[in-house]
């Protein structure tokens, strides 16, 4: 946005101007944390439950800040570079990235779902990367914060956004798709995330079938061959790309020289670096969402996967641990556990399996099933994390089972039993916390 001066950035957010400070270009990114503030950033503050982000604005400002977008009452309160007020700090953000989506006139493709968005996305990232300018949303900016940000750290000539929808109840995709207005909507799949606000699948699918709703009539719906409960909600003059087995885009086979893949009939070979099913079918949803944007299939894909989404951490001693703690509901779950036990990598197959929250009456009878999906991986270590997750012991049968209140005490008791060629899942809630198991297992097997 260096191009644009504080009055542009102050209009396209519906701000009022206090002080355009030098009065000429633009920031170079935009930051909501003024520790992290370079010089040339426009810093936000916004308004949290307990505080609120204008307090930090003159210490933006002191790190060289170009500007900052405050509150009201806060404008007049510091000085030393262009001055920004709105009475709502997140519309004001939210309609500044709109107006950059405008701006950038880069084609947008917005994903969600229950689970595997991340995966999607980075995946979909990787088969445009070699092929158009992208930008695709970082870590885990999927929200009503995240998503503009993400817009707004695209730069000029960036042909397209691949961006991840996050949400947890009615009406936030809604909200998110009018910020970026997606060409291109995927929906991974629909499960039983969130049940405990949602209520049922159905409210569940009603909730993501907004980004169906926000597609212009030339746009594109990527959604599940097998999923009814999107059926009520297909646009009827926006095209529709069905993924899985049957679908415009399915997995033919898979085996030791790469995937087969069969895309509206035309079959390519592709080597993606993995092999897991929810994987592949994360792949045949981004390959359709790229073949609507007139990419081709690359034959080879590099995926830098994001941060605790199943990336494998080799330990001292030949341990691998799958660091999959981002967050988990019943479908992760299964997936998780059955790629466990499909690794053939694997001497031993451990878990340690956290809380999965938000499931409502349901909860119960979720987190039972994982002692049998347990089982069915041929787990023979299971450390439970949690008062829900130990009612996975109640069907888990063929191995040792340990129960821990913290994550920190799972790595103690995993630490001992560890030997070479053995695979660790390791998943939950993110509010479990389990990203401390891998971290203090690396430093006790570094010890060892």
């Amino acid at each position: 946005m260096k191009d644009w001066d504080a009055a542009r950035i102050a209009g396209a957010a519906g701000a009022r101007l206090v002080s355009d400070g030098s009065g000429a270009g633009g920031p170079s990114r935009v930051v909501i944390d003024s520790r992290t503030t370079q010089p040339g950033d426009l810093f936000v503050g916004l308004r949290g439950e307990h505080d609120d982000g204008g307090r930090f604005a003159q210490r933006a400002l002191e790190a060289g800040a170009w500007g900052v977008l405050v509150g009201p009452h806060y404008g007049y309160r510091v000085a030393g570079g262009a001055i920004l007020e709105a009475e709502d700090t997140l519309t004001a953000l939210q309609s500044l990235a709109h107006a950059w989506r405008v701006e950038l006139a880069a084609k947008v493709v917005a994903v969600t779902g229950s689970t595997g968005k991340t995966s999607t996305k980075d995946i979909l990232a990787a088969i445009l990367g070699g092929q158009r300018t992208t930008v695709a949303s970082p870590d885990n900016y999927n929200t009503e914060i995240g998503l503009p940000l993400a817009i707004l750290g695209a730069e000029v000539g960036t042909e397209v956004l691949v961006l991840e929808l996050a949400m947890r109840g009615s009406g936030e995709i809604a909200q998110l798709a009018a910020i970026c207005e997606p060409d291109v909507g995927v929906i991974v799949n629909i499960g039983p995330a969130h049940l405990a606000r949602l209520g049922s699948l159905e409210a569940i699918a009603a909730a993501k079938a907004e980004l169906l709703a926000s597609l212009p009539e030339e746009g594109t719906a990527v959604i599940p061959v097998d999923e009814p409960l999107l059926d009520a909600y297909l646009p009827e003059r926006t095209a529709i790309v069905r993924f899985g087995a049957g679908g415009d885009v399915s997995v033919s086979s898979a085996g030791p020289e790469g995937v087969e893949i069969d895309a509206f009939g035309e079959r390519s070979v592709i080597e993606p670096g993995f092999r897991q099913d929810h994987l592949l079918s994360d792949l045949c949803a981004a390959i359709g969402a790229a073949r609507a944007l007139g990419a081709a299939v690359p034959e080879r894909l590099e995926v830098e996967f994001s941060a605790l989404r199943g990336e494998r951490i080799e330990l001292a001693g030949g341990v691998t641990i799958i660091n999959d703690c981002y967050n988990a509901n019943p479908m992760s779950m299964r997936a998780a556990l059955e790629a466990l036990g499909a690794d053939s990598s694997a001497m031993r197959r451990l878990a340690v399996l956290g809380d999965m929250l938000e499931l409502g009456g349901d909860a119960d009878a979720y987190h039972r099933e994982l002692g049998d999906q347990a089982t069915n991986a041929r787990v023979l270590v299971l450390v439970t994390v949690g008062a829900l997750a130990l009612l996975a012991a109640e069907t888990f049968v063929g191995g040792d089972h340990f129960h821990v209140v913290d994550a920190w005490e799972a790595a103690g008791v995993l630490a001992p039993l560890l030997g070479r060629g053995d695979v660790v899942l390791v998943k939950g809630s993110r509010a479990v916390g389990l990203e401390v198991v891998a971290r203090r297992l690396a430093l006790l097997r570094a010890g060892a």
